[in-house]
C-alpha cells in the first residue's frame, strides 16, 4: 500500500473546502462509527448525525448544513454533495492502492492467433480468447476468464476472474463484470409441441455500451432474433438474470436478484430495487423507481415511483381480488361518503 496523504492532498485533487490542519495525515477511509485519527469519514445521511460528535475521524466530509456540528470535533471537507465526494475519493483511493494488472498473456492462457489483443492488455492465467475476437486498449481479462468468437471489449473494459462471454458479445469502454457473470448465454427460448418443448436457437448477440457495471453471477442473455441491449451507464448487481431481448435504457440502476422476463424495455435513468419482477414484454418510461421485491405485470407510461405485492392464488381467483384491489381506494371513499350522510 502507498504511504499516508495529507488533507490539504485530499482538497486539491477532489476540491472542497477544508477547514483543518492541512498537513495532517490520512491513511484510511472508513466509516463514522469505526474511524480513527488518520481516517477520513463522511456524513451523508441526516439519520447518522448523531454519530458525527463522538466519532474520532481525522476529517468528515460534510454538506454545508452540518458545517457547525463537524467543525466542533475536528476537521472537515465541506461539500455540497458529500456521497458524491466519498464515491470519487473511493476511486481516487483505489487506484493510488490497487495493484495495476501487468500488461501480456499469461504463459498459461490460450489466444487464438485470430484474435486481436492490445499490447497493454492483460490477459490472465489460464483464459481462453477465440478467434476474431478483439481487446481493447488497457483490457483486463481476470483468471479463468473465457472471450468467445468474434467477442469485443472496449477499451479499458475489466473482466474479474471467471467471467464468460459468448461468442459474438460486445462490451463498450471502462466495463467491469465481477466474477462468475456469463454474457451472452442462450436465452430461455422453446416451443411447445406434443408435450415437449423444441428449443429455438438464439441467434442475436448481447450488446452492452460504455461505462456499464454487471454484478458476481449476473446473466444476460444474448437475443432470439435481435440483439439484447443495454445501454451506456447502467449498472447491475448481484444476481440478476436478464432474459432475451431485453433493452435498458442508459444509465439505470438495478438491484441484487432481478429478474426480467424476455422483451421487456426499460427506460432510462430507472432505478429497480432489490428482488423485483418484471414481466416479459412489458414497456417501462424513463425515470421510474420500482421498489423492492415488487412484481411488475405490465407496461408503466410515466416516471414515478411504483410499489406492490400480491397473494399468490389460483390464477382465476387473482385476477378478480386484483381487480377489486385496483378499486379499493374509490370504494373507500364511497362508503365514507355513505357512513356522512347516514351520521
Amino acid at each position: 500500500m502507498l504511504a499516508s496523504v495529507t488533507l490539504g492532498e485530499i482538497a486539491a485533487r477532489l476540491g472542497g473546502e477544508l477547514i483543518g490542519e492541512v498537513s495532517t495525515r490520512i491513511d484510511a477511509v472508513g466509516p463514522l462509527d469505526s474511524a480513527t485519527p488518520s481516517t477520513i469519514a463522511f456524513l451523508a445521511n441526516p439519520l447518522y448525525e448523531k454519530q458525527l460528535a463522538g466519532s474520532h475521524a481525522g476529517c468528515v466530509i460534510v454538506a454545508p448544513a452540518f458545517r457547525d456540528a463537524a467543525l466542533a470535533r475536528g476537521a472537515a471537507i465541506v461539500t455540497p454533495d458529500p456521497y458524491l465526494y466519498f464515491a470519487r475519493l473511493t476511486q481516487w483511493w483505489a487506484a493510488r492502492t490497487r495493484p495495476a494488472p501487468a500488461p501480456g498473456v499469461h504463459a498459461s492462457a490460450v489466444v487464438d492467433p485470430a484474435a486481436r489483443v492490445a499490447a497493454d492488455a492483460s490477459i490472465g492465467a489460464f483464459v481462453v480468447v477465440e478467434a476474431g475476437a478483439s481487446i481493447g486498449a488497457g483490457v483486463v481479462v481476470g483468471a479463468h476468464g473465457f472471450v468467445g468468437r468474434d467477442c469485443s471489449l472496449g477499451a479499458g473494459t475489466r473482466l474479474a476472474p471467471r467471467v464468460t462471454l459468448m461468442f459474438e458479445t460486445t462490451l463498450g469502454e471502462r466495463c467491469f463484470v465481477q466474477s462468475g457473470a456469463v454474457l451472452g448465454g442462450d436465452g430461455f427460448g422453446f416451443a411447445p409441441t406434443a408435450g415437449r418443448w423444441e428449443k429455438i436457437e438464439q441467434l442475436g448477440r448481447v450488446r452492452i455500451g460504455d461505462d456499464v457495471e454487471i454484478g458476481a453471477n449476473s446473466c444476460i442473455d444474448r437475443g432470439a432474433a435481435g440483439d439484447t441491449l443495454i445501454g451506456d451507464g447502467v449498472k447491475i448487481d448481484n444476481l440478476v438474470q436478464i432474459g432475451h431481448n431485453v433493452r435498458i435504457g442508459a444509465h439505470t440502476a438495478i438491484a441484487g436478484c432481478v429478474g426480467i422476463a424476455g422483451s421487456a424495455t426499460i427506460g432510462a435513468h430507472c432505478m429497480i430495487g432489490g428482488g423485483v419482477g418484471i414481466n416479459g414484454h412489458v414497456s417501462i418510461a424513463d425515470r421510474v423507481v420500482i421498489t423492492g421485491a415488487t412484481q411488475v405485470t405490465r407496461s408503466i407510461a410515466k416516471a414515478g415511483v411504483y410499489s406492490g405485492l400480491f397473494p399468490f392464488d389460483d390464477n382465476a381467483s387473482w385476477e378478480k381480488n386484483a381487480a377489486t384491489l385496483r378499486n379499493l381506494h374509490a370504494l373507500r371513499e364511497r362508503v365514507r361518503a355513505l357512513e356522512k350522510k347516514q351520521s
